[in-house]
């Protein structure tokens, strides 16, 4: 298996522009808890941003409809792993979903495993299926410490998830809950900061935008 091979094989890869590093996306629209949410106002999925701009590009819906598609290759721990691996050299941190959302129990299962083969990157999973991130740990599931998956607060300004591990919320007429993304004062980017990977930090807060 080479490069090429493996970015044909998962639908390639994403370059989020405000952060560091690669990641990978979905289409929005496959969300399950999220597509219930973004009808609730104030929810922290009713301005969601990956269901315009250039997530409605030809070319983009493309990459998430072969991404969804490859969840379930046998081959897709290894081509992940092969991709991230390759990528990373230069800046070790991927994010997870900078659209979309996890599938099923075992799509998150293989997220695990490819962060498990990949112990020299930092991975960061924000979601909000918080189920099947307690089905997975009730199976006696456990994150490598390279993984920082945060559950993502229901509704703007509201409290994080309980019992979950890493949380993040959003604010907006409130203040910041835990540490508080920069990336609003800094041109929307990361820039240095790499809190969100950052699994001693208990929950992560952005301002609604």
């Amino acid at each position: 298996m080479n490069i090429k091979e493996a970015w044909a094989n998962v639908g390639g890869l994403s370059k989020p522009s405000k952060m560091p590093g690669y990641g990978y996306g979905l289409s929005a629209f496959e969300c399950d808890t999220g597509s219930k949410l973004r009808l609730i106002k104030n929810s922290t999925c009713s301005m969601c941003y990956a269901l315009k701009g250039r997530y409605t590009f030809k070319g983009v819906k493309a990459a998430h409809a072969n991404r969804l598609e490859s969840i379930t290759k046998d081959t897709w721990v290894d081509d992940m792993v092969l991709l991230i691996k390759h990528y990373g050299k230069k800046v070790p941190y991927f994010r997870w979903h900078d659209s979309g959302d996890i599938q099923s129990l075992d799509h998150f299962k293989k997220i695990v495993a490819v962060a498990m083969a990949t112990p020299g990157i930092k991975h960061w999973l924000p979601t909000r299926e918080a189920g099947i991130l307690k089905t997975f740990y009730k199976q006696g599931g456990s994150l490598p410490g390279n993984l920082a998956v945060r559950v993502s607060a229901t509704m703007i300004d509201g409290k994080p998830h309980s019992n979950v591990g890493l949380t993040s919320t959003v604010h907006k007429d409130s203040k910041a809950i835990g540490y508080s993304c920069p990336a609003n004062k800094q041109g929307n980017s990361c820039g240095s900061c790499r809190g969100c990977w950052n699994i001693n930090i208990e929950n992560v807060s952005y301002a609604a935008h």
